[in-house]
């Protein structure tokens, strides 16, 4: 017989919420010996870069005529021109799900149908970049790195989330907003002493026997669908065990040495970029983490470039042209400027083994958001050697070809085995090399 759900029972399961948790039963700590060792090879990375507010589809998307190698290259597109044999552009792209006209990062990597929960108004599933910190984290300081611009999101036409990524839960994780914030995380070292810092852990796992013992408790009284909501939590409890078994692994291990200047408080727009897209550089260099998403401001972009026009109207040039289509275009081209810069150090930096950083990393740049509303034909350019597809190229692939297809057929490329993404049918193997 079921027993009554009385205010006791409810308070230990507020308890089971919000402690944090720490599962012996996850084996993570095997890995902290091999974690902190420098690779014999270089590793393969993964980064996703996302803009809202679209682009300027006459002057961003080369001509869908001009399949391959030889096309022109579009004024959108011109500063990346001596980058043209190193990155593809893939045309035909989609989220299907998607209906948010003003979220252009929101399911970008996840393809997620918001509606797919009966009686929710919105959910969301993993995203590309989790997927791969899966199994890359566990070698890394960092599982993944979350960056976010220092402006408000939606003012960059961002929508709802923390950063661009979503757990397997399709939870929002968390980002560091602006250059100092994400220069801190990863070359600060915490003034805690150690033994400070183990009392700390210690005490986290002692909170976390008396959260499962109370939530198993809890778990005799429930239905069938609150027992599946708590699943949901035992699964948050599990992503904690390994953000906090990381913890402990890197007690006393000082951060990496960077020869980069700490960023200046209030960078913003084009500046705030270039420094950040430096910090993506060294976070690899330093193989501090594996896998970075960069959710990009486009609203302090523009005031950076003295561009008077709000980005929303911006995005709606075709309704009047004149300064609104002069700004999106002299957006495009920034964006491109910056794009190039980055490839640029990324071709620089070198490995240990002397090759270029350029060659094991998969960059993706992009938007769910194509202009004004419309969410189909996805700006979509993939760079860098890490997943072995076919650069230099103008792909025009089938109508309506889900996005995730090309997500799969990175992570694929980098050597995650994962049997699908999202809504996707399979690898894009024109994208093959």
């Amino acid at each position: 017989m079921k027993q009554p759900l009385n205010r006791r029972h409810f308070l230990r399961s507020s308890t089971a919420l919000i402690a944090l948790p720490a599962l012996e039963s996850l084996g993570i700590r095997r890995f902290a010996s091999a974690a902190a060792a420098t690779p014999a090879t270089p590793p393969k990375r993964l980064v996703f870069l996302g803009f809202g507010w679209g682009i300027t589809q006459e002057s961003w998307y080369p001509d869908i005529n001009q399949p391959g190698k030889d096309y022109v290259m579009p004024a959108g597109l011109k500063p990346l021109e001596r980058h043209r044999a190193d990155f593809t552009v893939v045309q035909g792209l989609w989220n299907k799900f998607s209906n948010m006209g003003h979220a252009g990062s929101t399911m970008w990597l996840t393809g997620a149908n918001r509606y797919a929960q009966p009686g929710q108004s919105f959910h969301n599933s993993i995203s590309a970049d989790q997927v791969a910190a899966a199994q890359f984290g566990l070698h890394t300081r960092f599982a993944s790195l979350q960056l976010n611009g220092a402006e408000n999101a939606e003012s960059s036409g961002h929508g709802p989330g923390l950063s661009m990524a979503w757990d397997q839960s399709g939870k929002p994780v968390a980002g560091h907003n602006g250059p100092l914030a994400a220069y801190h995380r990863l070359f600060s070292n915490d003034a805690t002493p150690i033994e400070q810092q183990k009392a700390m852990l210690a005490q986290r796992r002692s909170v976390l026997d008396t959260v499962m013992e109370n939530a198993r408790d809890l778990r005799r009284g429930l239905s069938r669908n609150d027992g599946e909501k708590l699943e949901e939590y035992y699964q948050g409890i599990r992503d904690i065990e390994i953000r906090l078994s990381k913890d402990e692994q890197w007690i006393g291990v000082p951060r990496p040495k960077t020869d980069m200047a700490e960023p200046a408080p209030g960078l913003a727009g084009k500046k705030e970029i270039e420094i950040m897209y430096d910090i993506i550089v060294a976070a690899m260099q330093t193989d501090s983490t594996r896998v970075l998403t960069y959710r990009q401001p486009v609203s302090t972009l523009l005031t950076s470039m003295d561009i008077k026009v709000a980005p929303h109207d911006m995005s709606h040039y075709h309704s009047t042209m004149g300064e609104k289509l002069d700004a999106s275009q002299r957006r495009d081209v920034a964006q491109s400027q910056l794009l190039a810069g980055l490839i640029d150090k990324l071709k620089a930096t070198k490995e240990t083994d002397g090759s270029r950083l350029f060659d094991h990393v998969a960059l993706a740049y992009g938007s769910n958001l194509r202009s004004e509303h419309y969410l189909d034909n996805c700006p979509t350019l993939l760079t860098g050697g890490g997943a072995g597809i076919k650069l230099g190229e103008n792909l025009v692939v089938s109508k309506d070809t889900p996005l995730c297809n090309a997500w799969l057929t990175l992570l694929h490329g980098v050597g995650v085995d994962a049997e699908r993404h999202g809504d996707s049918t399979g690898v894009i193997k024109e994208l093959m090399a």
